[in-house]
């Protein structure tokens, strides 16, 4: 129980207390006079106003509330490094035991791990949570186990009571850590591109290991590593360049010392887009005829490709009369072509071309090498193929991956693609591409303009993607060397385009044949890729054999799992995988290996690793609370009052609120009005009794 008085004044107070004044003044020029009755009419003065004030007196029945500490445990990754897990553990225990001891105080504990989005530890946004669900007036305290390293400082915690952090770590520990400070989203292959690194060192770095330089390794798509020697502390240059298109993992890695904190921070990954500057393609038509126009203007219709287009117009045949000197022809420089640039074309199209003495066998045996050595030859055949003047009986035809057999089948067919077409990255999923004007058909069967010409291959090498009537070849893949070839056997592409009987995707299926010729990971027929989405990854192994599948994935920490594929579509085996941390993936299947980065470069967790109470110390030295290091123990938890410090040797404290619920609340008149009335009323009288006696 608990009483006080309170005023319900019948006049507002103004007005009491003005005519308080006048009562003092009328009083005291009574006195003034000599009245004796003066001190009587002060009192008689005073009694009316109390009377008009309504003195009463109100009890409150109330219920004594618990203390409220609110202990916000930090439990991200930077907390895992080193004994700081178990150094937070014994405190947490400590903690909650201490509490547990106090009479009439409760806890509330708060666990943050790592903020969502690499946004790093978000301790104070948890607390600042956590008071806005708690009344302030039972909040007699916080406690924050932490490494100091938050990283949401912009969000002010305005505590009501002291805020003590423990620290995590230890005071000898020291680090060091690799910055990526730019690195480029997009790199055209065969030119360098730069990244800024920076090794730095934090913490207590021993004397013998401060400022000597350090071993990096640098490896792409994990292959073997190359070791530079840098220095600490400067902004480096590396250059890399691009060997292919698609998605280049660079893997940076700084060599670890004994005695350091972590290696965690000592590696970084960066994903390049490896991009073409411009596709440089030949293009060599052996006569004039419909589809030639339609190849030159496809071809030019890509503004990334640079097309150098040779045609023989006038045949070594061709006796029309004409004297050379009135032709207005232009002589092509074959020799500079064939011979001295043939390196820096990327594709090389024979399109209906023949053996007319034109090109010299030994510019044709130079293709051939160019093409083991990594280039890339489409042959576009017509009669000309299955004829004589066949490029088969050139140096071409030791890497051709069919030979003709001197049969020209002048029918109309729909090509179709053949089952390891289904599954081949070249045609998969081709029928579904509708022409304009046709419709859409079903796996195997599209509804596709027909062709009406097919030269007949044997001995097919290589894949057999497309098929002409009666399942005969009629596009056809292989590699060579490190280079590719591929054998179309008809000149009757460009009816498509010219959308004869409804056309088809000639665009789609010349754009997917030259990037699968130019090495693009996306269109490879072997190739086990990853694509991520939050923490989970898509696996996905693509090869043209059949089979169950499996693949073994390293996580950063070096634990392996391994899954089970399961057949998605022809080709195409898939599984998911849940990652349970940040950082590098290592994944494997037996022939192909594959290495995918998840979350940042540098995660925030790990850019700075040293324990410290410079972040906190703005946030906490206002609260009169303070830091102690965990390394000397877990610290007991006494009551202090407020105002005072809440920290000391051993000791973190808490200020009791004293905060209560009001149950009932009585308000009783100190007298009725009556009563004053009355009072007032003898008081008067007997003042002017006295007064009269005079």
């Amino acid at each position: 129980m608990n009483g006080q008085v309170v005023f319900d004044p019948l006049l507002p107070w103004p007005v009491i207390w003005a005519a308080a004044v006048l009562a003092a003044i009328m009083t005291g020029f009574a006195l003034w006079r000599g009245l004796s009755g003066g001190w009587l009419r002060m009192l008689a003065a005073a009694v009316m106003l109390a009377g008009i004030a309504q003195p009463s007196l109100q009890t409150e029945n109330r219920r004594p509330l618990s203390d409220i500490v609110i202990l916000v445990v930090d439990e991200s990754a930077s907390q895992k490094i080193s004994d700081r897990a178990e150094q937070t553990a014994a405190a947490v225990a400590r903690i909650e035991a201490e509490v547990a001891a106090l009479p009439d105080t409760e806890l509330r504990k708060i666990v943050v791990g790592d903020g969502a989005g690499d946004t790093g530890t978000l301790a104070l946004t948890a607390l600042s949570q956590a008071l806005a669900e708690e009344p302030r007036a039972r909040v007699a305290g916080a406690i924050l186990v932490t490494d100091g390293q938050v990283h949401d400082l912009d969000v002010g915690a305005d505590m009501p009571a002291p805020l003590n952090v423990l620290l995590t770590g230890h005071g000898s520990d020291w680090d060091r850590r690799l910055m990526v400070k730019t690195a480029p989203v997009f790199g055209i292959i065969g030119e360098p591109v730069n990244l800024t690194l920076r090794v730095e060192e934090q913490g207590s770095m021993p004397g013998q290991l401060a400022g000597r330089p350090v071993v990096l390794s640098v490896a792409i798509d994990g292959g073997a590593a190359q070791d530079f020697t840098v220095p600490v502390g400067e902004d480096l240059d590396l250059p890399l360049t691009l060997d292919h298109g698609g998605q280049n993992v660079v893997q940076i890695k700084l060599a670890t010392d004994e005695g350091e904190l972590t290696d965690r921070n000592n590696m970084a990954v960066v994903q390049i887009n490896g991009v073409r500057d411009r596709l440089r393609v030949l293009l060599v038509s052996g006569e004039p005829y419909a589809g030639e126009r339609t190849w030159r203007n496809l071809l030019k219709s890509d503004s990334a490709v640079d097309l150098v287009h040779f045609t023989i117009l006038r045949p070594p045949e061709k006796q029309d009369g004409v004297p050379v000197s009135e032709l207005s022809l232009i002589a092509f420089p074959t020799r500079e072509l064939f011979i001295e640039k043939i390196e820096e074309f990327d594709l090389i199209i024979f399109d209906r071309y023949r053996l007319r003495g034109i090109l010299p066998a030994s510019y044709l045996d130079n293709i051939r090498d160019y093409v083991e050595k990594g280039g890339a030859v489409l042959v576009s055949a017509g009669p000309d193929f299955a004829s004589v003047e066949s490029l088969y009986h050139s140096g071409l035809g030791d890497i051709l991956p069919a030979r003709p057999t001197a049969i020209v089948i002048d029918e109309g067919y729909r090509p179709l693609v053949s089952d390891l077409g289904q599954r081949h990255p070249v045609t998969e999923g081709l029928e579904t591409y509708t022409p304009e004007g046709g419709v859409a058909g079903s796996v195997g069967a599209p509804e596709w303009g027909r062709w009406m010409r097919l030269v007949e291959l044997a001995d097919p090498v290589g894949q057999v993607v497309m098929e002409g009537p009666r399942a005969k070849p009629l596009l056809v893949l292989n590699r060579v060397g490190e280079g590719r070839i591929a054998l179309l056997a008809s000149d009757h592409a460009w009816l498509w385009n010219r959308g004869f009987e409804g056309g088809g995707p000639q665009l789609e299926l010349l754009r997917r044949l030259a990037h699968w010729m130019m090495k693009e990971p996306d269109l490879e027929e072997e190739a086990l890729t990853a694509e991520a989405e939050g923490q989970s990854l898509t696996i996905t192994r693509r090869t043209l054999t059949e089979g169950a599948r499996e693949v073994t994935v390293t996580a950063p920490d070096g634990t392996e799992t391994v899954l089970q594929l399961t057949e998605a579509a022809p080709g195409r085996y898939r599984a998911e995988f849940q990652a349970p941390e940040i950082g590098l993936y290592r994944m494997t299947d037996g022939e192909l290996d594959r290495v995918m980065a998840l979350g940042p470069a540098a995660p925030k967790e790990f850019e700075e690793t040293i324990a410290s109470e410079d972040k906190l110390a703005a946030l906490v030295t206002p609260t009169n609370g303070g830091f102690l290091a965990l390394e000397n123990g877990a610290p007991d938890v006494r009551r202090v009052r407020e105002g005072r410090p809440a920290i000391g040797r051993g000791w973190i404290g808490i200020t009791p609120r004293e905060a209560y619920q009001t149950l009932d609340i009585r308000i009783a008149p100190l007298l009725p009005a009556w009563a004053f009335l009355l009072i007032a009323a003898a008081l008067t009288v007997g003042a002017w009794l006295r007064e009269g006696r005079r």
